[in-house]
């Protein structure tokens, strides 16, 4: 598993002090109100303050204090260790500790790894790209078991629910 999660992802500059502009990768952005040291390239920052706006975040980081320091960290995600992470209710996961993960029905038939977690109003859904590309409901009718420490997740198999 990875050590670091990434919360976010620095899509502009805001004003000319340095302040960035996040594009947050949860699914609650007031979590960035209590981060106080946050992983950007691999190196430890501190968080001087937060400002939420409707879907962005604005950021002002320790040691970023220009418009031209800022530009520099476009594009880049602004990660937390795994230990500063929220801690999740048994049964959620990281999509970051999903991908990857080998899925595997019940008869023990490898359908492929998957690429992606597609986040949809009622359900997520494991895309599966390799192979015979495969849509996954992620419903407790049809994800039978999920082991994120050896990548490996269970699901009844595909014809007993796939529409035909």
């Amino acid at each position: 598993m990875k050590q670091f999660l990434a919360v976010g992802q620095i899509i502009n500059t805001h004003g000319i002090k340095g302040e960035l502009k996040v594009y947050p990768l949860t699914d609650d952005i007031k979590r960035f109100r209590k981060l106080k040291k946050v992983y950007v390239n691999g190196i430890e920052r501190e968080v001087v303050w937060c400002k939420l706006q409707n879907d962005r975040v604005i950021l002002k980081i320790d040691g970023i204090d220009s418009i031209e320091d800022a530009v520099k960290y476009k594009e880049k995600y602004i990660e937390v260790s795994r230990e500063d992470a929220i801690k999740l209710p048994e049964g959620r996961y990281f999509v970051t500790d999903i991908i990857g993960c080998t899925v595997l029905d019940e008869n023990g038939v490898d359908l492929g790894k998957i690429y992606d977690v597609i986040h949809t109003k009622n359900n997520d859904v494991y895309w599966i790209k390799e192979g015979k590309e495969l849509l996954i409901p992620v419903l407790k009718e049809i994800v039978i078991s999920i082991d994120v420490e050896n990548q490996k997740i269970v699901i009844k198999p595909v014809e007993t629910w796939q529409e035909k």
